[in-house]
């Protein structure tokens, strides 16, 4: 039974034969796999990040090589044709080459830990952005030295010829992908010019955000709505980019409105107590002291301009302080007797007897 011949000179036997290499180099290939992601799991590698990295990048691609050494085990048992063992030869070929591809392609996250690791350690964060960069950039590398190769496998040509050839698609390529290629030049003057940093909250066209990763043709931006918007780098380059994350101080202006019948001495009270409020106030600097001046009369209103300097730039105890600020005027203003304006109208009516008095 095992002798008959499935095919021309393809018995049933070479077929089992075949079978039983691939289904146990896979379940060896399998239990290793296993073997290594426990092993990255155990508590031997607890706090160890490194090795548990490595073991799980080691682990990825172990059934596909397993597969690939049963397979070609396997096709030795067979006897076919210079034509057909041609072929299968290229087959094996390209299949080794994707696995060893899938094991290098890998072992880039051990890099980029590594990358990453030393990159936190740094005040900058200037290399936390090249780091994804360089990840991509090695895997995509990777990739076409990959395809590269099977290239010449399948054709049969040197390397140099291969070259020349991409060469000359990689010319029809560029001018099909300029936008691609306008935004990957538009990354490397963002890495060059530094205007931000991983984690800045910039404005850039309206959005208002924090960055949260600058890649090849885009630059990711979260917004204070929690949307995430998609800039093109091309365009980012020439866009004007008001970083917010490095201010040094947050600048306030307050037109504080009193009523027009104030007299004098209650204005200068007025501006009395605002200065007195933020004499020394909390997050103040001695090179930049609050400033308070009687500035203008409005429609409504005589205007007291405020303007005071907040360091560091930290929003929410900025805004706290405001509010204790905001509360405290409004506790002296209402008792020293001094009213807030708000918009009013003046209408003078004529009663109908003055009315008739004057025909």
């Amino acid at each position: 039974m095992l002798s008959e011949e499935v095919f021309t000179g393809v018995t049933w036997g070479q077929v089992l034969i075949l079978l039983g290499w691939i289904l146990g180099t896979m379940l060896v290939g399998k239990l290793v796999q296993g073997l290594l992601s426990n092993l990255g799991k155990s508590k031997r590698f607890d706090g160890q990040h490194l090795a548990q990295v490595a073991l799980k990048a080691f682990a990825r691609p172990v059934v596909f090589l397993f597969f690939t050494f049963g397979l070609r085990q396997g096709l030795k048992v067979f006897d076919f044709g210079e034509n057909v063992q041609g072929l299968l030869t290229d087959s094996f070929s390209v299949l080794l080459t994707a696995a060893v591809t899938f094991f290098i392609y890998s072992l880039v996250d051990v890099l980029d830990y590594v990358i990453m690791h030393f990159a936190g350690k740094t005040k900058t964060k200037m290399d936390d952005m090249m780091a994804p960069m360089v990840r991509k950039s090695l895997r995509i590398t990777i990739v076409v030295l990959a395809l590269v190769q099977v290239a010449q496998i399948l054709s049969d040509k040197p390397i140099t010829s291969i070259l020349a050839g991409l060469g000359v698609g990689g010319l029809a390529v560029a001018l099909a992908a300029q936008d691609t290629i306008k935004n990957f030049f538009g990354s490397l003057v963002i890495f060059a010019d530094k205007p931000f940093e991983l984690g800045d909250r910039i404005v850039v066209n309206g959005h208002d955000g924090g960055v949260e990763e600058v890649g090849f043709r885009s630059t990711r931006i979260r917004t204070l709505d929690g949307h995430l918007v998609t800039v093109p780098n091309g365009e980012l380059a020439n866009m004007t980019i008001q970083n917010i994350g490095k201010r040094p101080y947050i600048k306030r202006v307050m037109n504080v409105g009193i009523t027009y019948d104030t007299p004098p001495e209650k204005v200068e009270q007025a501006i009395d107590i605002l200065k007195e409020l933020l004499k020394d106030h909390e997050g103040m600097k001695a090179d930049y002291p609050p400033r308070v001046f009687f500035n203008g009369y409005n429609d409504c209103s005589l205007n007291i301009l405020v303007i005071y300097w907040y360091h560091p730039p930290e929003y929410w105890k900025y805004l706290e302080h405001a509010e204790r600020i905001n509360l405290e005027l409004l506790k002296r203003y209402n008792g020293a007797g001094i009213e807030f304006a708000f918009p009013t109208q003046t209408l003078y009516l004529n009663s109908v007897s003055d009315v008739d008095a004057s025909k």
